[in-house]
């Protein structure tokens, strides 16, 4: 039986963009379908909500700060290995059609096919963009090109990007394959055509009680980036029409463009295993605040995962990751999975939803400006839940607890109540060692040593733990500082060495 998988992402859909989740106002009707015949995640979590960390999770199995691609227009390190790699080294075909976004160049990508996936059918924004004259390019840029009658759905690179996925399925039937569709929809310009353009003009966002959030117990960070909303009156924040209304109609467009691959998928590909995701979020107002930033808000972070090609019709509460993907897919193909990847295969819970793959999953934020985003600084954030209960440390700012039981919206801030203290400080034990087995180059007392912990010390030996990069297939065997010797474990005690006393 041959082995196929197809991974379909969208870039900036939050959850309740699509009708499954629960919006009737949403028009998503091809990924709905896919929905209705597979399982949907309730609490899955992108790795780090920005394009391309959250991408280099999703590709490599190893989270931003392993594989160093910690903000938008870094490159992956030549050490570290994709998805395409590894599949292909062992006789999986791999196409991918779409945003790419870990070359380290600019937004569109430099033209190159990165190695693992087949050339033939590669299609990144820079491969778009050298199709359209000097003029569309610029047109492909501006929101109000979706207006221009002219600008018709065959020019839009969500049709251009389906037409291509649509050309490998049917020039690889039979075959075992790994195909990555990657939509650069509805992030803007939005250019979306007649009659998504204005499908959504009258449109609001759901209502909640986070438009009131009045920031006071939340990081300052926050009140900076909401900026002069920060005293807006909170229903002007949901504001129908404009902006919104063109990226929900892009949402639209691209679950048509959905549903065009779809279309073949279903009719010779029904054993295929099919997955949708989105690499995260936006914020659009609540909170206050716009886009996405150092949160793990539900809005930019919990991101829609789903998975047909096992039970029918389920959904997964249980906490989820990006982070899983990569193991998730080895495993499908019937591969060994590499003991350095950071995550853990979904294949049991695919075909049996009772099953828990994590107690906890993360989240985490380095931002500093390398190119298009002029705005933020260093902001170091990390985070983790258990599906319940969520925790969110900022290095340099105030911390976050939410019950996301009691309270849905993310509004009150419990990180120093009392009652929640052993809370608390057990997703603060859990993330700490989830640093320190995933190698977090980030890690350090700080971290551990919050105000709210007073039982955490400052130590400069921190929890006393080193971490050595695992053995990887593709790099020789590493050797052990302290005996010279090949590595036998990665994560072990530490001495403090150089005293030279």
């Amino acid at each position: 039986m041959t082995k196929q998988f197809i991974l379909i992402m969208a870039d900036t859909v939050r959850k309740d963009m699509l009708g499954c989740y629960g919006n009737p106002n949403m028009h998503t009707p091809n990924i709905d379908r896919l929905c209705a015949q597979g399982i949907r995640y309730d609490n899955a979590y992108s790795c780090q909500p920005v394009c391309g960390p959250a991408r280099s999770a999703i590709f490599t199995g190893v989270f931003p700060h392993s594989n160093g691609v910690v903000a938008n227009s870094l490159p992956l390190g030549d050490n570290v290995k994709t998805i395409g790699q590894r599949l292909t080294d062992n006789g999986i075909h791999c196409g991918y059609v779409g945003k790419w976004h870990l070359d380290g160049g600019d937004y569109f990508g430099n033209g190159r096919c990165p190695e693992g996936f087949d050339e033939k059918y590669w299609y990144d924004m820079k491969l778009y963009l050298d199709e359209l004259s000097d003029e569309d390019k610029l047109r492909s840029r501006q929101s109000a090109t979706a207006f221009s009658p002219d600008w018709t759905e065959d020019k839009t690179y969500a049709h251009r990007c389906a037409d291509r996925a649509i050309r490998f399925l049917q020039e690889n039937r039979g075959t075992d394959f790994f195909l990555t569709i990657s939509f650069d929809e509805p992030h803007g310009p939005c250019l979306c055509p007649a009659p998504f353009n204005t499908m959504y003009n009258n449109t609001k966002m759901p209502p909640s009680r986070n438009y009131a959030d009045d920031l006071s117990t939340k990081p300052f960070m926050q009140t900076l980036w909401a900026g002069k909303d920060a005293d807006a009156d909170p229903e002007t924040l949901r504001v129908a029409g404009g902006g919104l209304s063109l990226f929900l109609g892009a949402n639209s467009f691209m679950d048509y463009q959905v549903g065009r691959v779809m279309e073949i998928i279903d009719r010779e590909f029904p054993d295929a295993m099919v997955m949708f995701t989105s690499d995260h979020g936006d914020m659009l107002g609540n909170h206050r605040v716009q886009m996405k930033n150092a949160a793990m808000y539900k809005e930019i972070a919990n991101i829609p995962m789903i998975i047909r090609g096992g039970e029918k019709g389920k959904v997964v509460r249980a906490p989820s990751s990006h982070i899983d993907i990569v193991p998730t897919v080895m495993e499908y193909m019937g591969l060994p999975i590499p003991r350095l990847l950071e995550g853990r295969s979904m294949m049991p819970q695919i075909h049996d939803t009772s099953i828990r793959i994590n107690n906890y999953v993360y989240t985490e934020f380095t931002r500093y400006e390398v190119d298009h985003d002029g705005f933020g600084g260093l902001q170091m954030m990390r985070g983790v839940t258990d599906g319940r209960y969520k925790l969110v440390l900022h290095l340099c700012d105030t911390d976050e607890l939410y019950d996301m039981e009691k309270d849905t919206d993310a509004v009150e801030n419990r990180i120093h109540c009392a009652e929640y203290a052993a809370v608390s400080d057990c997703l603060h034990d859990a993330l700490l060692e989830h640093m320190n087995d995933t190698r977090d180059v980030y890690r350090g007392y700080q971290w551990a040593a919050r105000p709210w912990r007073a039982d955490k010390k400052a130590l400069w030996e921190n929890d006393a733990y080193t971490r050595q990069r695992e053995n990887e297939e593709y790099e020789p065997r590493q050797l052990d500082y302290d005996t010279g010797l090949p590595m036998v474990q990665a994560v072990r005690s530490k001495k403090l060495y150089d005293t030279k006393k």
